[in-house]
């Protein structure tokens, strides 16, 4: 990579990292699954401009509903209940490690050996931080954090099963990104009608200010829809191996802004826990050989 990439990517990274900062600020007074429903309304007003992806409407929505409403429901809510913005971006992480056990299940895809070693690793790292939190964190928010990483790996196991994005390039994942996001607003809706309540929802429109609609254009307009630019024009111009593992810069920079903006200095157990976390994702990308043939498809990087 050049200079130029490697702070592109560096960028790219830090947008995802301090969008969970942001979320945490704009998400005050407001339901989490309205916010959830207002962000991607935004977001979905992009098909105006990007290709519909070159892939059959089951893979869109299945990708909708995962990696989408499923993560992001469960990451904001998991949030209102008290989890701090860098504690939520480490456990996310998890689904690195899941999308590998999940996909070894589903697709038949054998784990090479430092697959296998960096989940040994990721689920140590878990333990740690789920063992150690020390009241910190509500064991609910930890659960429905962790719930949201599943969510966001069966999603990646839906758009690899279905195959790349015939005819989009790298360009795909941007596409299938912004179309998939059409359908997250009204499930979410209907979810926080029957879940948060009429009650709620008014409140929260009604409180609705200048902060949330800089977070929603934070993260609907920027980490969504510029992040996925630059980092897909990274990906067309340097090997994956080089440009994905700059994402897990995104933790760190959430949990350094959370520190620094927010007061919420993590733990011992969170900081070892968290660092294990990422080794064992990183070690994941890993190929056991040089001949050995790369797994079919990258999962899509939607911790924005």
């Amino acid at each position: 990579m050049t200079r130029r990439d490697m702070l592109l990517a560096a960028a790219v990274a830090s947008l995802w990292g301090f969008n969970f900062v942001v979320i945490d600020w704009g998400m005050a007074g407001i339901p989490p699954l309205l916010f959830v429903a207002i962000r991607f309304a935004v977001v979905s007003l992009a098909v105006l401009f990007v290709p519909r992806p070159q892939t059959s409407w089951r893979v869109v929505v299945g990708v909708g509903l995962f990696m989408s409403l499923g993560q992001f429901g469960l990451l904001y809510t998991s949030m209102a209940l008290g989890l701090s913005p860098g504690l939520a971006a480490l456990l996310l992480q998890a689904q690195a490690v899941l999308t590998i056990v999940i996909a070894a299940g589903v697709l038949r895809e054998r784990p090479t050996l430092p697959q296998v070693i960096g989940v040994g690793l990721g689920v140590i790292g878990l333990a740690i931080v789920a063992l150690g939190r020390g009241g910190d964190a509500p064991a609910l928010a930890v659960v429905l954090c962790l719930g949201g990483a599943l969510s966001w790996a069966i999603g990646n196991v839906i758009a690899r099963r279905a195959g790349n994005v015939r005819g989009a390039g790298r360009a795909g994942s941007l596409s299938l990104t912004v179309w998939s996001a059409l359908v997250v607003p009204v499930p979410a809706l209907a979810l926080s009608f029957a879940i948060e309540g009429p009650e709620q929802i008014r409140a929260g429109l009604a409180a609705f200010g200048w902060t949330a609609a800089l977070s929603t254009l934070y993260t609907a307009v920027l980490c969504t829809i510029v992040g996925y630019a630059v980092f897909n024009g990274l990906l067309g111009r340097n090997p994956s191996a080089a440009v994905v593992p700059w994402i897990l810069l995104a933790p760190i920079v959430a949990m350094i802004s959370a520190a620094v903006l927010l007061g919420e200095v993590p733990t011992a157990a969170e900081a070892i826990g968290g660092a294990i976390l990422v080794a064992g994702v990183l070690i994941t990308g890993i190929r056991s050989r040089p001949g050995s043939r790369p797994r079919r498809h990258r999962e899509i990087a939607h911790a924005r």
